[in-house]
């Protein structure tokens, strides 16, 4: 057999049995420490975040301007402030983020415009992967931008 032939086996087999080894174990959940979070979460099914083998997935997080606010940044700010508090909650820091996604109802560039000062206190190099998504519309009435991330479990 060629020795390429042998390595890539030998990689599809790792991978296999990694997948195999968190396929049995239970997912752990984390919920909203208030109580009128937890209430809305438990009613719609969802959780704050999924911790599953060496991966977290946190639930998106909304931002925009509340009654007054004639910027987008206050709106991002709280959205961070959310995310950063679970992040701590799991023991992670913003060095364990993969994978920050954003989903945007209305003009993209202008959203990542006031985005971006806020992102940049949070996030550092080396910077996760980014994927910024025009969308239709979002489930919370006044919300212009979603974000979810994908964290590593830290050990």
């Amino acid at each position: 057999m060629h020795h390429a032939t042998i390595r890539a086996a030998a990689a599809a087999l790792a991978l296999t049995a990694a997948a195999a080894a968190h396929a049995g174990e239970p997912k752990q959940t984390l919920m909203p420490e208030s109580a009128e979070g937890r209430a809305f979460q438990e009613m719609a099914g969802f959780s704050d975040a999924v911790v599953h083998g060496d991966t977290i997935h946190l639930s998106g997080v909304v931002a925009g301007p509340a009654t007054g606010e004639d910027s987008l940044t206050p709106g991002y700010e709280r959205a961070f402030a959310r995310l950063d508090a679970i992040i701590r909650r799991l023991g992670a820091t913003w060095d364990d983020v993969l994978v920050f996604d954003t989903f945007h109802k209305g003009p993209v560039a202008a959203q990542v415009e006031a985005l971006l000062p806020v992102k940049n206190r949070y996030i550092k190099a080396p910077f996760p992967t980014w994927t910024a998504v025009g969308v239709s519309d979002l489930y919370s009435p006044g919300a212009v931008t979603e974000i979810k991330l994908t964290l590593r479990k830290p050990q």
